[in-house]
């Protein structure tokens, strides 16, 4: 288990695009499951939508990455610096099935498929509840900055 502490020591993002607040559970090398409290006050409502807000599927899409990105430091030993970031390389079969509005808690459950020639690819899965709000799977890569 990781609290904020640990995460943001681990992932270079910071508000308001940090948007893993815990993870709940980790078996290296193999799963994360992490949450997301979605709240009224973040700053993508504003526009998205006023009248009915939502969270945009871009953003959860990032949410699982973000997990991604801490089951990869953790798998690796490594923690994020300002020598490396990693990045997406690739999303597919993304499917949004259910709106995640404030006050829902993501559970966000990432799985490493593989891993070869430094991509890594992942099945990702964000639920409310035991309903799925979105699924996808996410390819990225670690690269070393200039």
């Amino acid at each position: 288990m990781m609290d904020i502490h640990h995460i943001l020591k681990q992932l270079p993002h910071r508000y308001p695009i940090l948007l893993v607040d815990r993870v709940l559970e980790i078996e290296k090398c193999k799963r994360i499951r992490a949450l997301k409290n979605v709240s009224i006050n973040e700053p993508f409502f504003l526009g998205h939508f006023p009248h009915r807000p939502v969270m945009p599927g871009v953003l959860i899409l990032e949410a699982l990455a973000q997990a991604a990105a801490l089951l990869a430091f953790d798998m690796l030993g490594i923690a994020s610096d300002d020598k490396s970031v990693f990045y997406f390389v690739g999303i597919d079969g993304a499917r949004f099935k259910r709106p995640v509005e404030p006050g829902d808690q993501l559970l966000l459950d990432v799985t490493l498929e593989r891993g070869r020639a430094g991509i890594y690819k992942f099945k990702a899965c964000a639920r409310v509840g035991e309903d799925i709000a979105t699924e996808a799977e996410l390819m990225c890569t670690r690269r070393e900055i200039a």
